[in-house]
């Protein structure tokens, strides 16, 4: 059995096992944004590391908050908080960037901390309620599990990044 152990640091140590089949029940990252915990597929993680200086990038999204040199490669950074239509936060020790791979993109995202790596059967995973069905395809949540009497919000990566490696339209350096 191979265990990893990412540390950042006394509070935030996250454990991988390295050694779950493809038969287990499939892993999810949680973390915490605005007291409420989210999960994305561990699948998708890269790796985790400390807020660090943002190079702003002129862009009109409000939850592109610029990009940061990992190690040689310059990856967009996504504030989760305003991503999902919520108040941005000052960055603090706790705050850390999920950097997240995703159809060959690399995006790191802004979250006020990390939770932990948990279990998720398909079965467990209920619905989000929502009024209509346009609501379902435009989400980013694709459901929610109830573990230990708490709920945790699972989020849809391909719809939260959806266009974060895309242009935007009245980009400044758009000419059309």
């Amino acid at each position: 059995m191979s265990t990893e152990l990412l540390d950042l640091g006394e509070e935030m140590a996250v454990e991988f096992d390295e050694s779950a089949n493809a038969e287990s029940a499939p892993k999810y990252l949680t973390f915490i944004v605005a007291d409420e915990v989210y999960g994305v597929p561990i699948a998708h993680i890269a790796e985790i590391i400390g807020a660090q200086r943002f190079t702003p990038v002129p862009d009109p999204r409000p939850y592109m908050r610029g990009v940061i040199n990992l190690r040689g490669t310059v990856i967009p950074v996504l504030d989760v908080r305003t991503r999902l239509a919520m108040e941005p936060r000052e960055v603090d020790r706790r705050t850390c960037i999920v950097v997240v791979q995703l159809d060959d993109t690399s995006v790191g995202l802004l979250v006020d901390t990390i939770s932990d790596v948990i279990d998720v059967p398909p079965c467990s995973i209920e619905d989000a309620p929502r009024r209509k069905k346009s609501m379902v395809r435009d989400s980013v949540v694709t459901g929610l599990v109830q573990i230990e009497g708490k709920v945790r919000i699972l989020i849809d990566l391909g719809r939260l990044l959806d266009d974060v490696a895309a242009i935007p339209e009245d980009s400044p350096g758009d000419l059309n």
